[in-house]
């Protein structure tokens, strides 16, 4: 199926009050179902009101809890290569060939840094500016979400 026809499709899905859409063609058949805040047969059950207990201003006091310091991460220096989807990460075109780029690398810019694996499409991502490989933040084959950070570029 061509990919503008499905993103047509999940468009049309999303915005409308279709829950589910199968569509067989030749070969391929897609179903693409739209996510909901809440799940569709959520029961909601209220206590009566002789069943709750009152608050008291007194009982409602919490008891004083020490602060600790939280130390923060490190915030990489340099320009951060972020995921633009969801899928999985992938630091070679293929298992045992030669990874895109390695820590020290020079990269310039839109040249590929890794590939992400999405709807069993493999998309090339690319540096969006020039510089060294400083970290690479994720593993080779890690899922990864979308705006996760891949690589720190200096």
């Amino acid at each position: 199926m061509d990919l503008r026809k499905l993103k047509t499709l999940i468009d049309l899905v999303s915005e409308s009050d279709i829950a589910e859409l199968e569509v067989t063609e030749g070969d391929g058949k897609v179903r693409i179902v739209k996510s909901t805040a809440y799940p569709q047969n959520q029961q909601v059950m209220m206590m009566p009101q002789q069943m709750m207990q009152p608050q008291h201003p007194a009982a409602a006091a919490a008891p004083v809890v020490p602060v600790v310091p939280v130390e923060t991460p490190a915030v990489p220096e340099g320009f951060l290569v972020k995921s633009p989807m969801v899928g999985t990460f992938y630091r070679s075109s293929a298992p045992g060939s030669a990874p895109f780029v390695i820590l020290g690398s020079t990269v310039k810019e839109g040249e590929t840094l890794c590939l992400i694996e999405a709807m069993k499409l493999l998309n090339e991502i690319e540096a969006e500016a020039s510089g060294v490989i400083t970290q690479i933040l994720v593993e080779n084959g890690q899922p990864i979400e979308y705006g996760q950070p891949l690589f720190v570029i200096g």
